[in-house]
């Protein structure tokens, strides 16, 4: 009789054992199948966002090669720079990126980490050093040659970026309707607005003409540069007399060949025509720079 009992029992167990494995068999294929057929709210929202960032990786890799090649000329454009003012080159930095520290697992040691960021703080402070040993090149180069100082003031001061007109270069010219060879900088600025000297100096020539550049200041800096005030209204340099960088030399006038009242500013090296606006980063933060030297080679048509 015991023996029934418990056969039965076993029987009863083994058949609610099977019903629930069979239930829960069942609803496995059919939440795999649910989720196969039919997407939740999350998915389809994590769908719809990987689709975007798939669409913008093509344009991102486009723009960092378009980042990569213009930070390239900038640096190019840096060493330029360096070289015609300071005759050496431009202070080379190594970028430290973020690649240095982070890796693609997410399983590193703390140690890792430790021994990147000691890496990472070595390589700052080498940069730091070549920075400092660059600048000490540069200033003993200028302790050495005292007179090798470029013009490196604004005639005008006070201006902003906006008044910068079109620099060196072929320029639509207002009067001949042609392109025409530009050889300074316009910097617009309002009738007897006072003009600076930009360095120290010999005045060599004081032009007074109504044609042409009209009214115009030369200045020797007995370096091989030499600066030229052009359209002046009233002339107070008087030729054969020294100047001291920020002196006033002249106002800003205007002539019948213009279209408004402005300064056409020239620098030469060794009697070579060179861009002014090269010459005025240290008279601007690197912002107002930025945009002024933008505003330069943008500018099409010259006002002289």
């Amino acid at each position: 009789m015991m023996v029934k009992k418990t056969s039965k029992i076993r029987r009863v167990l083994g058949g609610v054992l099977r019903y629930l494995i069979a239930t829960v068999s069942l609803s496995v294929v059919l939440y795999i199948a649910f989720a196969l057929v039919f997407s939740t709210e999350e998915e389809r929202r994590l769908e719809k966002e990987n689709r975007l960032y798939k669409a913008r990786y093509g344009q991102m890799k486009e723009k960092e090669r378009l980042i990569a090649d213009a930070l390239e000329g900038l640096q190019i454009k840096d060493n330029a720079i360096y070289k015609e003012l300071f005759e050496t080159s431009a202070p080379s930095l190594d970028a430290v990126t973020a690649a240095d520290l982070i890796a693609d697992s997410d399983s590193l040691s703390e140690s890792f980490y430790l021994s990147a960021a000691a890496s990472a703080s070595e390589r700052l402070m080498l940069m730091a050093g070549n920075v400092d040993q660059n600048f000490a090149q540069i200033f003993a180069l200028l302790q050495s040659r005292s007179d090798s100082i470029p013009p490196l003031s604004l005639p005008l001061k006070g201006m902003s970026y906006v008044q910068t007109g079109a620099s060196v270069g072929l320029k639509h010219n207002p009067v001949y309707k042609l392109p025409v060879q530009h050889d300074g900088l316009d910097l617009v600025a309002p009738q007897g607005a006072p003009v600076y000297a930009a360095a120290d100096g010999l005045v060599t020539k004081v032009v007074r003409s109504r044609k042409g550049l009209g009214n115009m200041v030369e200045i020797d800096h007995r370096n091989g540069y030499v600066t030229r005030y052009c359209l002046l209204g009233e002339m107070t340099a008087v030729k054969g007399r020294f100047v001291k960088r920020g002196q006033k030399i002249g106002t800003v006038g205007i002539s019948a060949s213009v279209t408004a009242p402005h300064l056409h500013y020239e620098v030469l090296r060794d009697e070579a025509v060179q861009d002014p606006v090269h010459f005025l980063f240290t008279s601007l933060s690197p912002e107002a720079y930025s945009r002024m030297f933008y505003m330069s080679v943008s500018t099409s048509q010259s006002m002289d």
